[in-house]
Protein backbone atom coordinates (compact mmCIF):
# COMPACT_ATOMS: atom_id res chain seq x y z
CA UNK A 1 0.00 0.00 0.00
CA UNK A 2 1.14 3.69 -1.11
CA UNK A 3 2.35 5.15 2.01
CA UNK A 4 0.17 8.49 2.74
CA UNK A 5 1.19 11.94 3.11
CA UNK A 6 -1.54 13.65 4.39
CA UNK A 7 0.39 16.52 6.31
CA UNK A 8 2.41 17.33 2.87
CA UNK A 9 -0.43 17.53 0.95
CA UNK A 10 -2.19 20.21 3.19
CA UNK A 11 1.12 22.16 2.77
CA UNK A 12 1.03 21.93 -0.63
CA UNK A 13 -2.72 22.86 -0.45
CA UNK A 14 -2.06 25.85 0.82
CA UNK A 15 0.41 26.87 -1.66
CA UNK A 16 -2.21 26.62 -4.43
CA UNK A 17 -2.83 29.72 -5.87
CA UNK A 18 0.27 31.69 -4.23
CA UNK A 19 2.88 32.84 -6.94
CA UNK A 20 5.54 30.41 -7.81
CA UNK A 21 8.82 31.72 -6.00
CA UNK A 22 11.83 32.73 -7.57
CA UNK A 23 14.60 29.87 -6.69
CA UNK A 24 17.93 29.40 -7.37
CA UNK A 25 19.19 25.63 -7.75
CA UNK A 26 23.16 25.58 -6.77
CA UNK A 27 24.61 22.60 -8.93
CA UNK A 28 21.76 20.73 -9.77
CA UNK A 29 24.32 17.79 -11.60
CA UNK A 30 22.64 14.91 -10.31
CA UNK A 31 19.51 13.29 -11.48
CA UNK A 32 17.47 13.38 -8.29
CA UNK A 33 17.86 17.13 -7.78
CA UNK A 34 17.59 18.64 -11.00
CA UNK A 35 14.27 16.53 -11.63
CA UNK A 36 13.46 17.80 -7.91
CA UNK A 37 14.07 21.12 -8.92
CA UNK A 38 11.80 20.74 -12.58
CA UNK A 39 9.27 19.37 -10.88
CA UNK A 40 8.49 21.67 -8.36
CA UNK A 41 8.17 24.25 -11.14
CA UNK A 42 5.48 22.26 -13.10
CA UNK A 43 3.84 22.34 -9.58
CA UNK A 44 4.07 26.02 -9.56
CA UNK A 45 5.61 25.85 -6.35
CA UNK A 46 8.85 27.54 -7.95
CA UNK A 47 10.76 29.43 -10.58
CA UNK A 48 14.08 27.39 -10.82
CA UNK A 49 17.25 29.33 -12.03
CA UNK A 50 20.08 26.19 -12.47
CA UNK A 51 22.88 27.27 -11.19
CA UNK A 52 26.24 25.00 -12.22
CA UNK A 53 28.41 24.17 -15.39
CA UNK A 54 25.74 24.59 -18.41
CA UNK A 55 27.18 22.06 -20.02
CA UNK A 56 27.02 19.26 -17.63
CA UNK A 57 23.21 20.04 -16.71
CA UNK A 58 22.38 20.26 -20.38
CA UNK A 59 23.94 16.83 -20.89
CA UNK A 60 21.76 15.63 -17.96
CA UNK A 61 18.07 17.07 -18.69
CA UNK A 62 18.71 15.11 -22.43
CA UNK A 63 20.07 11.80 -20.60
CA UNK A 64 16.88 12.00 -18.27
CA UNK A 65 14.38 12.99 -20.42
CA UNK A 66 14.07 16.29 -18.64
CA UNK A 67 12.86 19.36 -19.80
CA UNK A 68 13.97 22.86 -18.45
CA UNK A 69 10.47 24.26 -19.68
CA UNK A 70 12.56 27.44 -20.21
CA UNK A 71 14.64 27.79 -16.72
CA UNK A 72 17.68 29.97 -17.07
CA UNK A 73 20.99 28.09 -16.54
CA UNK A 74 24.02 30.12 -14.98
CA UNK A 75 27.25 28.70 -16.12
CA UNK A 76 29.74 28.08 -13.44
CA UNK A 77 33.09 26.37 -13.35
CA UNK A 78 32.22 23.71 -10.21
CA UNK A 79 30.31 23.31 -7.28
CA UNK A 80 32.47 26.36 -5.00
CA UNK A 81 31.66 28.28 -7.93
CA UNK A 82 27.70 27.25 -8.22
CA UNK A 83 27.37 28.35 -4.56
CA UNK A 84 28.72 31.51 -4.89
CA UNK A 85 26.97 32.10 -7.94
CA UNK A 86 23.41 31.27 -6.29
CA UNK A 87 23.64 33.52 -3.24
CA UNK A 88 24.81 36.18 -5.61
CA UNK A 89 21.56 35.61 -7.18
CA UNK A 90 20.15 36.46 -4.08
CA UNK A 91 22.19 39.58 -3.40
CA UNK A 92 21.29 40.76 -6.45
CA UNK A 93 17.78 40.13 -5.75
CA UNK A 94 16.79 38.01 -8.45
CA UNK A 95 15.73 35.29 -6.43
CA UNK A 96 13.64 34.77 -3.40
CA UNK A 97 14.81 31.35 -2.37
CA UNK A 98 17.70 29.11 -2.28
CA UNK A 99 17.64 25.41 -2.80
CA UNK A 100 20.88 22.79 -2.13
CA UNK A 101 21.51 20.58 -5.58
CA UNK A 102 24.10 17.45 -5.56
CA UNK A 103 27.28 19.63 -3.92
CA UNK A 104 27.93 19.17 -0.19
CA UNK A 105 25.77 20.74 2.69
CA UNK A 106 29.01 22.95 3.76
CA UNK A 107 29.77 24.36 0.13
CA UNK A 108 26.61 25.90 0.13
CA UNK A 109 26.13 27.08 4.25
CA UNK A 110 30.43 28.25 3.30
CA UNK A 111 28.67 30.75 1.05
CA UNK A 112 25.57 31.53 2.96
CA UNK A 113 27.61 32.87 5.68
CA UNK A 114 30.18 34.30 4.40
CA UNK A 115 30.43 37.62 6.15
CA UNK A 116 31.31 39.98 3.49
CA UNK A 117 29.21 38.29 0.62
CA UNK A 118 26.82 35.87 2.44
CA UNK A 119 23.37 35.89 3.40
CA UNK A 120 23.58 36.55 6.94
CA UNK A 121 21.13 38.69 9.43
CA UNK A 122 20.17 39.69 12.78
CA UNK A 123 19.39 36.04 13.54
CA UNK A 124 21.03 32.62 14.26
CA UNK A 125 20.77 30.46 11.34
CA UNK A 126 19.29 27.22 11.64
CA UNK A 127 18.19 23.69 10.50
CA UNK A 128 14.31 22.75 11.30
CA UNK A 129 12.72 19.20 9.87
CA UNK A 130 9.31 19.42 9.09
CA UNK A 131 8.36 15.54 9.78
CA UNK A 132 5.42 14.08 7.81
CA UNK A 133 4.92 11.04 10.75
CA UNK A 134 2.24 8.83 10.31
CA UNK A 135 1.36 8.11 13.58
CA UNK A 136 0.89 12.26 14.59
CA UNK A 137 -2.06 14.28 13.32
CA UNK A 138 -0.61 17.64 12.60
CA UNK A 139 3.59 17.40 10.59
CA UNK A 140 6.18 17.39 13.67
CA UNK A 141 9.12 20.61 13.51
CA UNK A 142 12.51 19.37 15.29
CA UNK A 143 15.35 22.20 15.61
CA UNK A 144 18.14 22.36 15.09
CA UNK A 145 19.67 19.48 13.73
CA UNK A 146 22.03 20.31 11.31
CA UNK A 147 23.80 23.60 11.68
CA UNK A 148 24.43 24.29 15.35
CA UNK A 149 26.76 21.86 16.56
CA UNK A 150 26.78 23.08 20.48
CA UNK A 151 24.57 26.20 20.59
CA UNK A 152 24.18 29.08 23.43
CA UNK A 153 21.93 30.00 25.13
CA UNK A 154 21.28 32.90 22.52
CA UNK A 155 21.90 30.89 19.73
CA UNK A 156 18.72 28.97 21.40
CA UNK A 157 16.75 31.85 21.79
CA UNK A 158 17.30 32.44 17.93
CA UNK A 159 16.67 28.90 16.73
CA UNK A 160 13.08 28.71 19.06
CA UNK A 161 12.17 32.36 17.63
CA UNK A 162 13.08 31.00 13.69
CA UNK A 163 11.41 27.86 14.67
CA UNK A 164 8.09 29.33 15.81
CA UNK A 165 7.80 32.09 12.61
CA UNK A 166 8.05 28.93 10.52
CA UNK A 167 5.30 27.05 12.42
CA UNK A 168 2.80 30.55 11.97
CA UNK A 169 4.17 30.58 8.07
CA UNK A 170 3.08 27.07 8.06
CA UNK A 171 -0.58 27.90 9.53
CA UNK A 172 0.05 27.24 12.98
CA UNK A 173 -1.29 29.99 15.63
CA UNK A 174 0.36 30.15 19.22
CA UNK A 175 3.10 27.31 18.11
CA UNK A 176 3.95 24.79 21.20
CA UNK A 177 7.16 24.68 21.67
CA UNK A 178 8.73 21.62 23.71
CA UNK A 179 12.41 22.49 24.99
CA UNK A 180 13.78 18.80 25.19
CA UNK A 181 16.26 17.30 27.97
CA UNK A 182 16.57 13.48 29.43
CA UNK A 183 14.51 15.30 31.94
CA UNK A 184 11.36 17.53 32.98
CA UNK A 185 12.87 19.14 36.35
CA UNK A 186 15.66 21.97 36.17
CA UNK A 187 18.79 20.16 37.28
CA UNK A 188 22.24 22.12 37.28
CA UNK A 189 23.90 18.51 36.63
CA UNK A 190 22.48 18.81 33.15
CA UNK A 191 22.82 22.21 31.65
CA UNK A 192 20.23 21.82 29.00
CA UNK A 193 17.55 21.79 31.54
CA UNK A 194 18.86 24.87 33.04
CA UNK A 195 19.25 26.51 29.82
CA UNK A 196 14.90 25.55 29.17
CA UNK A 197 14.21 27.00 31.89
CA UNK A 198 15.86 29.87 30.48
CA UNK A 199 14.29 30.27 27.10
CA UNK A 200 11.29 29.73 28.90
CA UNK A 201 11.42 32.84 31.27
CA UNK A 202 13.16 34.63 27.69
CA UNK A 203 9.49 33.94 26.51
CA UNK A 204 7.58 35.34 29.63
CA UNK A 205 9.48 38.81 28.77
CA UNK A 206 9.05 38.90 24.88
CA UNK A 207 12.58 38.05 24.09
CA UNK A 208 10.90 35.20 22.35
CA UNK A 209 7.36 35.74 20.59
CA UNK A 210 4.65 34.32 19.03
CA UNK A 211 4.79 30.96 20.22
CA UNK A 212 4.10 29.14 24.07
CA UNK A 213 7.21 27.52 25.18
CA UNK A 214 7.66 24.70 27.98
CA UNK A 215 10.50 23.07 29.22
CA UNK A 216 12.87 21.29 30.28
CA UNK A 217 10.51 18.27 28.79
CA UNK A 218 11.38 14.85 28.28
CA UNK A 219 10.62 13.61 24.79
CA UNK A 220 7.69 11.17 25.92
CA UNK A 221 6.26 13.81 27.51
CA UNK A 222 6.36 16.52 24.99
CA UNK A 223 4.59 14.42 22.71
CA UNK A 224 2.36 12.32 25.02
CA UNK A 225 -0.40 13.42 26.71
CA UNK A 226 -1.06 10.19 29.26
CA UNK A 227 2.91 10.39 29.75
CA UNK A 228 2.81 14.08 30.51
CA UNK A 229 -0.46 13.08 33.28
CA UNK A 230 1.43 10.20 34.62
CA UNK A 231 4.61 12.49 35.56
CA UNK A 232 1.82 15.05 37.17
CA UNK A 233 3.02 17.66 34.00
CA UNK A 234 -0.07 20.49 33.52
CA UNK A 235 1.32 22.32 30.93
CA UNK A 236 -0.32 23.59 27.65
CA UNK A 237 2.64 21.94 25.68
CA UNK A 238 3.25 18.81 26.88
CA UNK A 239 1.71 15.92 25.11
CA UNK A 240 1.00 18.68 22.18
CA UNK A 241 3.94 20.04 21.23
CA UNK A 242 4.21 21.29 17.41
CA UNK A 243 7.95 21.94 17.67
CA UNK A 244 10.86 20.10 19.61
CA UNK A 245 13.91 21.63 20.40
CA UNK A 246 16.61 19.54 20.85
CA UNK A 247 19.73 20.38 23.50
CA UNK A 248 22.44 19.87 20.90
CA UNK A 249 22.98 18.78 17.19
CA UNK A 250 23.55 15.28 18.23
CA UNK A 251 20.33 15.03 19.78
CA UNK A 252 18.86 16.30 17.43
CA UNK A 253 19.82 14.69 14.28
CA UNK A 254 19.44 11.07 16.16
CA UNK A 255 15.93 11.80 17.12
CA UNK A 256 14.99 12.84 13.51
CA UNK A 257 16.46 10.23 12.15
CA UNK A 258 14.77 7.46 14.53
CA UNK A 259 11.71 9.14 13.25
CA UNK A 260 12.79 8.81 9.72
CA UNK A 261 14.11 4.78 9.91
CA UNK A 262 11.82 3.24 13.14
CA UNK A 263 8.55 5.19 12.88
CA UNK A 264 8.43 5.91 8.89
CA UNK A 265 8.26 9.75 8.71
CA UNK A 266 9.17 11.60 6.02
CA UNK A 267 11.54 14.84 6.77
CA UNK A 268 11.27 18.41 4.56
CA UNK A 269 14.35 20.45 5.64
CA UNK A 270 14.47 24.52 5.53
CA UNK A 271 17.18 26.59 6.53
CA UNK A 272 16.54 29.68 8.49
CA UNK A 273 17.54 33.14 9.63
CA UNK A 274 19.41 33.68 6.45
CA UNK A 275 17.86 36.41 4.16
CA UNK A 276 15.95 34.19 2.06
CA UNK A 277 14.83 30.46 2.91
CA UNK A 278 17.32 27.98 1.90
CA UNK A 279 15.27 24.30 0.65
CA UNK A 280 18.42 21.76 2.14
CA UNK A 281 17.76 18.55 0.51
CA UNK A 282 19.13 14.94 0.77
CA UNK A 283 19.85 12.33 -2.28
CA UNK A 284 17.87 9.84 0.02
CA UNK A 285 14.73 12.61 -0.02
CA UNK A 286 11.73 11.20 -2.30
CA UNK A 287 9.81 13.42 -4.49
CA UNK A 288 7.35 13.97 -1.85
CA UNK A 289 9.78 15.09 0.67
CA UNK A 290 11.79 17.63 -1.78
CA UNK A 291 7.88 19.49 -2.98
CA UNK A 292 7.45 19.55 0.51
CA UNK A 293 10.09 21.24 1.21
CA UNK A 294 9.57 24.12 -1.75
CA UNK A 295 6.57 24.24 -0.28
CA UNK A 296 7.58 24.99 3.18
CA UNK A 297 9.77 27.58 1.09
CA UNK A 298 7.19 29.46 -0.52
CA UNK A 299 4.91 29.74 2.69
CA UNK A 300 7.85 31.57 4.06
CA UNK A 301 8.24 33.66 1.27
CA UNK A 302 4.89 34.50 1.67
CA UNK A 303 4.92 35.16 4.89
CA UNK A 304 7.63 37.61 4.57
CA UNK A 305 5.71 39.76 2.02
CA UNK A 306 3.15 39.99 4.61
CA UNK A 307 5.43 40.61 7.30
CA UNK A 308 7.08 43.87 5.02
CA UNK A 309 4.05 44.80 4.17
CA UNK A 310 5.31 44.28 0.53
CA UNK A 311 2.62 43.74 -2.47
CA UNK A 312 2.28 39.89 -3.09
CA UNK A 313 2.77 39.65 -6.19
Amino acid sequence: MERQHEKYERLLARCKGLPPVPCAVAHPCDESSLRGALEAAQLGLIEPVLVGPAARIRALLADCGLEAAGAPIVDTEHSEASAAAAVGLVRAGRVQALMKGSLHTDELMSAVVARESGLRTERRISHCFVLDVPALEQALIVTDAAVNIAPTLLDKQHIVQNAIDLALALGRARPKVAILSAIETVNPAVPSTVEAAALCKMAERGQITGGVLDGPLALDNAIDAAAARQKGIASPVAGHADILVAPDLEAGNMLAKSLVYLAGADAAGIVLGARVPIVLTSRADSLMTRRASCAVAVLLVQARLHLHGKAVP
